[in-house]
């Protein structure tokens, strides 16, 4: 059995982007709707904290030249954590496009992929980009209803992309003196009863966990066959993303969301939008900073 235990009860709105930095011994995340930067150190638990940021604040990395990076509605920023000072990097969408960005994740030569979503349901309307690290922006798939989860192999030749309502996982060789895409093909699809796939991660086997939202669980997928190898239920429905964290990248740290759960829902899960953490036995992949 897996202990799975809530070591940040934050009530986020919408949980996401879960992200350890090394070299502080901390867990970023954001929690979109409510604009804020989430900090949590393992060590000091009752320090937690956050950060107001811009709208829709969707995702954050730390950077190598110091401070953190960020995705808002309509690009990807500089932040000083410690000024609360944004800097603009690239305006990638226009407000006007109705889009804002979700998910995004440093590849291993220090790119920032990051893709957009429909603010009012609009099939297709988005697109997953690539910040590099002259600063110049560039689409990698168009026609993108809800971007979501990014993992690379081992090797960095692989990546690894959900697009939320196709239900699929797909696989696309990367070039990684270049950040160019080729061989689009499907590695997972998931069952309608398992909830929809959001946020992920990739551990040091190669294996995919994928957070389910609506799907009250984290599951662990071979990308090779297509097979689920093993769930961990969650005591949230809304599950939203994952990531290895702590000294050993051996604890996986799991956000939720609250956003549209009706009182009586609430009662049945009331650590939704939650941060939890378990200890699944494999650890994850060392992580990549922007190096831009």
């Amino acid at each position: 059995m897996y202990e799975v235990s809530l070591v940040y009860d934050a009530h986020a709105a919408l949980g996401e982007g879960p992200v350890w930095d090394p070299i502080n011994a901390r867990l970023y995340w954001v929690d979109i709707l409510a604009n804020k930067i989430h900090i949590y150190d393992p060590n000091q638990p009752h320090l937690s904290s956050y950060i107001e940021v811009g709208p829709y604040v969707s995702s954050v990395i730390p950077r190598r030249s110091g401070g953190l990076v960020v995705t808002l509605q309509d690009g990807f920023y500089a932040f000083d954590p410690e000024s609360a000072e944004l800097t603009l990097l690239a305006k990638v969408e226009s407000p006007e496009l109705g889009n804002r960005f979700n998910d995004g994740k440093c590849d291993p030569s220090g790119r920032y992929l990051a893709g957009t979503m429909s603010l009012n349901d609009v099939v297709g309307n988005g697109k997953l980009y690539c910040l590099d690290l002259d600063h110049t922006v560039k689409p990698l798939v168009s026609e993108v209803t809800i971007s979501n989860g990014l993992a690379w192999t081992s090797d960095g030749t692989t990546l690894y992309f959900i697009d939320t309502p196709t239900q699929q996982v797909v696989a696309y060789d990367y070039e990684l003196t270049t950040g160019a895409l080729s061989n689009r093909r499907v590695a997972i699809t998931i069952p309608d009863e398992e909830g929809y796939p959001d946020g992920m991660t990739i551990d040091s086997e190669g294996m995919l966990w994928i957070a389910h939202w609506g799907g009250w669980q984290v599951a662990r997928w071979n990308p090779i066959t297509g097979d689920k190898l093993l769930s961990i239920p969650i005591p949230a429905s809304q599950v939203t993303s994952c990531t290895f964290g702590g000294p050993e990248l051996d604890e996986l740290y799991i956000t939720t969301a609250s956003v549209g759960l009706d009182a009586e829902k609430l009662a049945t899960q009331p650590h939704a939008g939650g941060l939890f953490r378990v200890k699944v036995g494999v650890t994850g992949l060392p992580f990549e900073p922007f190096r831009g």
